[in-house]
């Protein structure tokens, strides 16, 4: 083991163990979740604090936070971090970016893992490029903690990296098991499902997610977390292969996609534009 409970463990292997935890999502910014990963006694891991004043609400109702794991550099995942530090003593786990420029921070690659004894988990460590070029994602203990690669029936733009490594990502998040529950950054859903209905006008099962989205938002619930068996069934950037999306892009084309790669890429760039 390495520094404050991190390893290097293989990616082929990854933790095993199911732990009692609750996943929630804590609104900040203007679209943004804060994840919390919490224990029965209240201990909670926090995932991309882009505020503080999120987590210090929780922790003033009781929550115990014991580290801080980051997805990647954007101010709207980071920009609580130094408060939380200066009141707790947490450890962060980030990638390695020197963007993020933060004192002791424990640096994550691929294949490293991060043990949470307090919570009774091991998440292991992906680099999924794409949305930026140095993103991780956290998995472990059947949850996903994805920050912008993946989103509920879409994926995050590509700032900085390119559709192969994107695609690349997308291939791996969506091959985890499909009750691996999708904690990503951002409620964006049901935009998402608009664009949705238009790569792929005939999904029922997307249909039937989105009936559910819409009632859990008309109460003012969250949509997530999601599952990739969810997001395997309706996500179109995951059904590169389906007829509707095949049929679509061969319309904007003008001709069939050569490959997976073209496929994604044009629904990418047509999602970019999209206004629905």
């Amino acid at each position: 083991m390495r520094g404050r409970g991190h390893g290097r463990d293989s990616a082929s292997s990854p933790p095993t163990g199911h732990p009692v935890l609750h996943a929630t999502p804590l609104p900040a910014l203007e679209d943004n979740y804060i994840w919390l990963l919490t224990g029965a006694g209240g201990d909670a891991v926090v995932v991309d604090p882009g505020e503080a004043a999120p987590v210090l609400d929780a922790v003033a109702r009781g929550l115990r936070p014991v580290a801080i794991l980051v997805t990647h550099h954007h101010p709207d995942h980071i920009g609580g971090i130094r408060e939380l530090r200066e009141r707790f003593d947490l450890p962060v786990y980030a990638p390695v970016e020197p963007r993020i420029g933060l004192d002791d921070c424990i640096r994550v690659r691929e294949g490293d893992r991060v043990d949470l004894p307090a919570l009774g988990l091991a998440l292991q460590v992906m680099e999924v490029p794409g949305h930026t070029l140095s993103h991780v994602a956290y998995y472990g203990g059947r949850y996903l903690l994805c920050g912008d690669t993946l989103f509920s029936l879409g994926c995050g733009r590509l700032f900085e990296g390119t559709p192969a490594q994107m695609l690349a990502s997308l291939d791996r998040l969506a091959s985890l098991p499909p009750d691996t529950l999708v904690c990503c950054s951002h409620e964006y859903t049901e935009a998402n499902g608009r664009f949705a209905k238009a790569a792929e006008p005939d999904n029922p099962a997307r249909d039937d997610h989105l009936a559910e989205v819409a009632v859990a938002r008309a109460a003012g619930r969250p949509s997530l977390p999601s599952s990739i068996g969810r997001e395997r069934a309706g996500n179109p950037f995951l059904r590169l292969e389906s007829p509707g999306i095949r049929a679509s892009l061969s319309a904007r084309l003008g001709r069939p996609p050569r490959d997976r790669l073209e496929a994604f890429a044009t629904l990418r760039a047509w999602k970019d534009g999209f206004r629905g």
